[in-house]
Formats: structure tokens, C-alpha cells, sequence
């Protein structure tokens, strides 16, 4: 099981993330006690969400044969303290000759991604030492 590993050393929050052969930095910002080097541990699920609705919406797009040059997709999360419950807002700019079913399917297409389908649903995570 070594799908994703993150590592972190003495250098304090700074935190080494691998997956195949990429890396990716994590960190804290400085006001946190870190140093600001990469994405924090919010950000990057803010990235997967982003990122795998930016690409199901290209696919479809591809498949379709439709003429989408870009889509942007801006994710944030904000936890309300009182209930603990988290929402995620998720905004989607698409750019290209479309008319406006295919921003509709579009748009409905980028809910269905992967990653949405796993914060939506019931989320175990089971933890061992080893």
C-alpha cells in the first residue's frame, strides 16, 4: 500500500509528498510555525477536487467533440466551528465556442468527478502503525 507517501524530517512542517515517481511539496504557512514552501494539507484537497473536475470536464468535452478551449475551476473549503460541518465551494469557467446546453452538461459532468464522488459519499480511513 504505497499509493501516496509524505514525508517529514527535522526541517519543521516542511513535508516531502510522493506518488509514482513525482514529489510534490507540502508545508504550513509561516504563520503557522512553517515556511511556506508548498501547498498546505487543505490546499491539496482543494487541488484534487479542482483538478479532477477540471479533467472530467475536458474528457466529456473530448468526447463530445465540443469546442472547449479552457476550463478553470476554483475550489475552496471552509469548516463552519460550530457544527464542524466543511463545504466546499467550487466555481467553473469554461471558455470556448459552446452554446449553452453544453456549459449546462458541462457544468453537471464536473459534479459527478471521481474525487466529488468520494467527499460526497461515506469516507473510512483505516490507520496502522507499522
Amino acid at each position: 500500500m504505497k499509493n501516496v507517501k509524505a514525508i517529514i524530517r527535522e526541517q519543521k512542517y516542511k513535508t516531502e509528498v510522493q506518488a509514482k515517481n513525482h514529489m510534490l511539496i507540502a508545508d504550513e504557512p509561516v504563520e503557522l510555525g512553517g515556511e511556506n514552501l508548498g501547498f498546505t494539507p487543505s490546499e491539496l484537497l482543494e487541488s484534487s477536487l479542482a483538478t479532477c473536475t477540471a479533467m472530467t470536464i475536458r474528457m466529456f468535452a473530448d468526447k463530445k467533440g465540443w469546442d472547449l478551449k479552457e476550463a478553470k475551476v476554483s475550489v475552496s473549503l471552509r469548516r463552519n466551528l460550530n457544527t464542524q460541518a466543511i463545504t466546499f465551494r467550487k466555481e467553473i469557467e469554461l471558455v470556448g465556442d459552446l452554446d449553452a446546453e453544453q456549459r449546462t452538461q458541462l457544468h453537471d459532468i464536473g459534479t459527478k468527478c471521481p474525487i466529488e464522488k468520494i467527499i460526497k459519499g461515506e469516507v473510512l480511513v483505516k490507520s496502522k502503525l507499522v
